[in-house]
């Protein structure tokens, strides 16, 4: 990228992520496996959404490897989902360098009223 400096973290991950966080219903989600492991049916009676809508944000939640999946293991039948810790750490990083205030640095825009470059005869002079 010319004239841009490095950016301090993977954008392509940090795209990804935020595209799937952008869901408020997954959101919701996380926030209640932030809560501890739940079950398909305290999922369902927390969100009143259709099992179906559920099943299809939990699926996108563990493609982005946010969320664990663990098989009752006396009853197959019953799933518990849970929060993939080392994914919270790794989007906590991610966010965390890149929307860091401390990034912010002081600046004047180099063209407009407001320019910290004076033109003089269609040459530029550092004000």
């Amino acid at each position: 990228m010319k004239g841009i400096a490095h950016p301090p973290t993977n954008l392509q991950t940090l795209a990804d992520r935020l595209k799937v966080l952008a869901e408020p219903n997954r959101l919701l989600i996380l926030h209640l496996l932030m809560e501890g492991v739940q079950c398909n049916c305290e999922l369902g009676d927390a969100l009143q959404m259709a099992p179906n809508l559920i099943s299809h944000h939990l699926s996108v939640l563990r493609q982005a490897g946010l969320v664990d999946v663990e098989r009752d293991a006396v009853d197959a039948r019953w799933i518990y989902y849970s929060i993939n810790q080392a994914a919270l750490k790794e989007l906590n990083e991610l966010f965390g360098v890149f929307f860091n205030p401390a990034r912010i640095k002081p600046r004047r825009p180099t063209c407009g009223p407001r320019s910290s470059v004076v033109r003089l005869n269609d040459s530029a002079v550092v004000a």
